[in-house]
């Protein structure tokens, strides 16, 4: 935001960023106390990694916390055997965590049967799915092989049946991640989680030490993700904004591309124009370098913030 502001100024109206796949609600963190004098306590690590893992369908066995989830993927880059593949266009994170990785379509994941492949589900930025069960059949084309699947899934939680968290056992393969402030607008509670077999988690745990996340990550990660109630209520909020972002982008002459709906990507003509005229009316999207053609737009927080969307995409 503030590369925008040096940029392009202020507008008239506060900055409206939508350059982010963050929720723009957030969890109600002003319902949890935070003693900020105290390190983290292991027993309450422990209780956030069962909640989560509650949450995530697996047991707590398989679950280790960790400082982002960035950071997670990171670190299995150093622990797992490369060559890896990754699946583009998706997180640069995916292609500096392995050295030697390289890219692998979409479309040829169905012949793949070696080696380690990194999947994005549901993607960033365009928001492509895979079903739970193609994602199965590769892991199981790959485990055959001594292959690994590492499956990145910040972007889940508003969609879980396609999450395959639940399939992660010793015997497999497989290895999950989670970002927790993205679907809960916390991101910097800087918060993941991988899911993994009992021996990559133990490697983990080892590598990270007595406090892998702070105080207040666990306070707020433990409250958030045992609120039953606020993540029912806002899975569907979101799908309804998402619908009443589709039809403003439709009718602006826009196709909106893909199913998260923390965000949507379009394609359009000349993209690095309308990210400028968007960001002279005040609102920042998200260019990309290498296709000059298409812009990711972040769910708008309300009615208003849709309404000046859709005005600044007509009117300029």
């Amino acid at each position: 935001m503030s590369e925008a502001r040096a940029a392009f100024g202020d507008a008239a109206a506060a900055w409206l960023d939508l350059s982010t796949g963050i929720n723009p609600h957030c969890w109600p963190t002003e319902t949890v106390t935070i003693d900020w004098r105290r390190l983290p306590d292991e027993r309450a690590l422990t209780a956030l990694e069962t909640v989560a893992a509650d949450y995530f369908g697996v047991d707590r066995a398989y679950v280790a916390a960790v400082p982002g989830s960035e950071i997670g993927l990171r670190m299995l880059g150093t622990l797992l055997p490369g060559p890896a593949r990754f699946v583009p266009p998706t997180y640069r994170t995916h292609a500096e965590m392995f050295p030697t990785s390289t890219r692998l379509e979409v479309d040829a994941l169905a012949g793949v049967a070696a080696g380690t492949v990194v999947v994005a589900n549901p993607n960033n930025p365009d928001g492509r799915t895979v079903a739970a069960h193609d994602l199965l059949a590769l892991h199981e084309r790959l485990r055959s092989g001594n292959g690994w699947l590492v499956v990145d899934e910040a972007f889940v939680d508003a969609d879980p049946i396609i999450s395959v968290g639940a399939q992660v056992h010793d015997a497999a393969r497989l290895i999950v991640v989670r970002s927790f402030g993205k679907f809960f607008g916390l991101a910097g509670v800087r918060l993941g989680f991988v899911i993994a077999p009992q021996p990559i988690v133990a490697r983990l745990r080892s590598l990270l030490g007595a406090w892998p996340v702070s105080a207040p990550a666990i306070a707020i990660g433990t409250a958030a993700y045992g609120d039953a109630g606020w993540i029912v209520a806002m899975r569907a909020q979101l799908v309804a904004e998402a619908a009443a972002l589709d039809a403003a982008l439709i009718g602006c002459g826009l196709m909106p591309i893909g199913k998260c709906p923390l965000f949507r990507m379009i394609a359009v003509g000349d993209a690095a124009g309308v990210f400028t005229r968007l960001a002279h009316a005040g609102i920042l999207t998200r260019p990309f370098d290498d296709d000059p053609h298409r812009l990711r737009v972040g769910l708008p927080a309300d009615a208003a913030a849709l309404a000046r969307l859709e005005r600044a995409l007509t009117h300029g």
